[in-house]
């Protein structure tokens, strides 16, 4: 962004700072400053001529010659003769004379020169060849006030130097998109007042004011003022100047006003002619609205381009017809006639997103749109168009106002309140700043501060962050605490090494326990990890069936169908499996991730935040005729359950039929895992519901056996712990027996195995389930489960006796369970 040194004098008082200094104080405390430049350096050596007279060159019909007057330089009682090819010079104009030696932009060094047979003494510049603006149709004329002799940039007052800021510095802060804040951050940075500027809109008719109705909650205010009996004229000079300093191309009255009020006060504006307001919308007046897709809207821009709309587009409508793509680019219907003396400001204030969303779709970025995609002050609006109107008065007195401003929308002054420790403040900053520094910086960067007690004696402020400030950039204590020390200037702050005592970081449990669960699932469980948004699909909450529950909704989500956000992590990982299963015939994934509870909010709103793991294991179905039955992916993926859990040292749990199965369980073959300490089901465990694998790709050629789980962290972190023990190698050597027992239905794997280790009176150290049989040979209604288990002791070595005892005591309990020791 482009700064005038001579606009910022417009509001504060710059005498005795050079550009340089002045450019590095605002790199230092506010922004970087990337460079500095002359303002038409040429003018400076380049004099004010009058032009005595013009005769016809005696050899050329498209030249004239011209004796120019220049004052002192041309000697007493001279005149300089000058071969001039433009068709506008006149006797008694004032003109820009180039003498001998001068050098103007582009390497041309005037010299004495015979053009056609007759000596030129200099050069009658245009303004384009002295680099101000792009008027080459002629030679600049001056106004006929212009001193003799006296520099074209004094006598135009064109003597500026402007500053050219980084952008990027300035993406945070919406305030310094205009010359009026910049200025604000000299006034602090140099303790110098910053000059009144009077904003109130002029004093109008009692006419009915211009009807605006708002019909998109991404337009929060709009101001209308209506104005008439004067036309799109030249600007003046001073005006051109100052646009032209910054990059700007003066174009009319009204657009160079407009212009000039963005870049003063950082806030976009627009100009429309009312009359073709009035007849493309039949009266009706100014109408915000969305674009409309039935409609297929298109609206030809300033630019010529007839540009189609989308829905998320925000439009400034007459009546029904588009005449603006808000916030962007006005429409070309609506450009104001060079006739036409009846007009319309407007001033408003758009949602940042609606429109750098537009601007990116479009791939139109102006210098409007760059300012309201920064969040600009809601204050503004009313405030710019007092400016707009009284800096045209003062240009044409003849102006009227026929009505009051109209001023509609629905928004919050953004005005917030900090607590500020004066603490804090030199704890952050490492120097004692007194508690008047403080309270003095913030006053000139326009804070309210007021101590908030007479005990403190001032130490701790009330800061009230003005609302330029509030929208983006100001929220915490740590910004205020910034703004000190870059006003302050953190140069000031002598270096000190540092002396605190470190401590060692407390240990991060939840951290410890995911890095084990990626460990363990990716080496030995051969697990891939999946990693995805937090984001889900309203398409695969209706594949789901989840559509009615409760979710935590985003206001502006990244892709369409996407503004819900989930509420636990295993349906993000089934949408991979079809993608994955295309390619394996064997799939496992897993993801970690946070999920969010709306309905269980804490008390300031914010929904409740859970931290879960989710399993899927899928592949092909085993054909019951040619392979080995070795357990369903539901039992092998239990198996990993468990193994997650022992392996992080937790209690042993207990799995159950009772639960709420997740909308992507089987309700049938669904368990839960309840361990000692947590507050509810850890973990849940379930083959895939039939219904939704067609859904998910899962059919045909690509039919799975699919399980899914899903442990809640927060759970197994509140769980708890099974005791440790240092146990040594064994010293004797194991027995290990396989007993295999037939069972009812009903009965669990989990509750033999508890009769394995009751009937091993501490013998046991492992127990695997290795089969799992039902057939006609041990009746309807039962199972077969077998089991290796290894007989061990810390005294001595087992021996057959042992293992007999050991059967013994586990056929009798068995019996009384109502079960069968299955033998050879």
């Amino acid at each position: 962004m482009k700064a005038s040194l001579r606009w910022l004098s417009r509001h504060i008082d710059l005498s005795g700072l050079t550009p340089e200094t002045i450019a590095n104080d605002l790199t230092l405390s506010t922004a970087e400053v990337e460079g500095i430049e002359r303002f038409a350096p040429a003018t400076s050596d380049v004099v004010v001529g009058h032009v005595v007279s013009r005769e016809r060159h005696p050899d050329a019909e498209k030249l004239s010659l011209c004796r120019v007057d220049v004052g002192a330089g041309s000697g007493p009682g001279e005149a300089l003769q000058i071969v001039c090819g433009a068709p506008n010079v006149a006797a008694g104009q004032k003109v820009a004379v180039a003498k001998i030696g001068t050098k103007l932009p582009g390497d041309l060094t005037i010299k004495r020169s015979k053009i056609r047979g007759v000596e030129s003494f200099g050069m009658i510049c245009s303004a384009r060849e002295l680099g101000v603006g792009d008027d080459h149709d002629g030679i600049w004329v001056l106004p006929e006030n212009a001193p003799l002799g006296a520099s074209v940039a004094s006598a135009l007052a064109l003597e500026d130097f402007v500053i050219e800021i980084d952008n990027k510095s300035l993406t945070h802060r919406p305030d310094l998109w205009g010359h009026r804040g910049l200025a604000r951050e000299l006034a602090a940075i140099y303790e110098r007042r910053l000059r009144p500027l009077d904003l109130a809109p002029p004093a109008t008719g009692s006419g009915a004011a211009y009807p605006v109705a708002i019909e998109s909650p991404a337009c929060t205010r709009y101001v209308a003022l209506v104005i008439d009996g004067v036309r799109a004229g030249r600007s003046p000079e001073w005006l051109r100047h100052l646009l032209l300093a910054v990059g700007q191309r003066p174009i009319d009255l009204f657009v160079d006003l407009s212009n000039f009020v963005m870049l003063d006060l950082g806030q976009p504006n627009h100009v429309f002619d009312r009359h073709r307001l009035d007849a493309l919308g039949a009266g009706r007046g100014i109408v915000v609205r969305a674009a409309r897709a039935s409609a297929a809207e298109t609206i030809r821009t300033l630019d010529g381009v007839e540009r189609k709309t989308t829905p998320a587009d925000l439009l400034i409508c007459a009546g029904d017809a588009p005449v603006a793509l808000a916030g962007i680019m006005g429409g070309d219907d609506s450009k104001v006639a060079p006739e036409s003396e009846a007009l319309l400001l407007e001033v408003a204030s758009f949602r940042a997103t609606t429109i750098r969303r537009t601007s990116s779709r479009l791939g139109l970025r102006t210098d409007s749109s760059a300012r309201f995609e920064k969040a600009l002050d809601p204050h503004l609006p009313l405030a710019a168009a007092g400016h707009f109107a009284r800096l045209l008065q003062s240009i044409a007195p003849g102006v009227r106002f026929p009505a009051k401003p109209t001023d509609v929308g629905v928004w919050q002054d953004p005005t917030t309140t900090i607590e500020l420790r004066a603490e804090r403040v030199r704890s952050a900053l490492g120097k004692p700043l007194p508690a008047s520094e403080i309270r003095g910086i913030l006053e000139r960067l326009e804070f309210g501060v007021e101590a908030t007690s007479v005990e403190t004696a001032g130490e701790t402020f009330r800061v009230r962050v003005p609302s330029f400030r509030a929208t983006k950039d100001i929220t915490m204590e740590q910004d205020l605490v910034e703004e000190i020390g870059r006003i302050h200037r953190y140069g000031n702050i002598a270096e000190a090494p540092l002396t605190f005592t470190i401590a060692p970081p407390a240990r991060d449990e939840r951290r410890r326990l995911v890095r084990h669960l990626q460990d363990r699932l990716a080496g030995g469980g051969r697990f891939r990890e999946n990693l995805s948004y937090s984001f889900i699909a309203d398409a695969l909450l209706e594949k789901l069936g989840a559509s009615d529950e409760p979710h935590v909704r985003v206001i502006n989500p990244v892709h369409q169908g996407e503004s819900r956000i989930r509420r636990t992590v295993a349906p993000s990982l089934l949408p991979a499996l079809e993608a994955n299963r295309r390619h394996h015939t064997d799939v496992r994934l897993f993801e970690i991730g946070k999920a969010y509870e709306p309905e269980a909010s804490d008390a300031r709103g914010e929904p409740r935040e859970r931290h879960y793991l989710a399993l899927a294991w899928a592949g092909s179905r085993p054909n019951p005729k040619t392979a080995r039955w070795d357990g369903s992916r539901l039992q092998k993926l239990q198996a990993v359950v468990e193994d997650l859990v022992a392996s992080f040292g937790l209690a042993r749990g207990t799995w159950t039929k009772d639960g709420n199965p997740p909308r992507w369980a089987h309700p049938g073959k669904s368990l839960f895992l309840a361990l000692p300490g947590a507050p509810h089901a850890a973990a849940v465990v379930a083959e895939l519901e039939p219904g939704l694998a067609p859904k998910l790709g899962l059919a045909g050629d690509l039919d799975s056996e699919v399980a899914v789980a899903e442990l809640c962290l927060d759970a197994l972190l509140s769980a708890e712990r099974r005791g440790s023990a240092y146990r040594p190698l064994p010293r004797y050597p194991g027995i290990k027996v396989d007993v295999a027992v037939s069972v009812p239905e009903a009965t669990r794997a989990g509750e033999l195995v508890a009769l394995v280790e009751s009937a091993g009176k501490g013998q046991v150290v492992d127990v695997e389930l290795f089969d799992l049989y039902r057939g006609k040979s041990i009746g309807e209604g039962r199972k077969s489960l077998a089991f290796h288990v290894l007989l061990q002791s810390d005294a001595r070595t087992l021996t057959d006796q042992d293992e007999q005892k050991f059967l013994q005591r586990f056929e009798k309990l068995v019996t009384e369970a109502g079960g069968e020791l299955r033998k050879a």
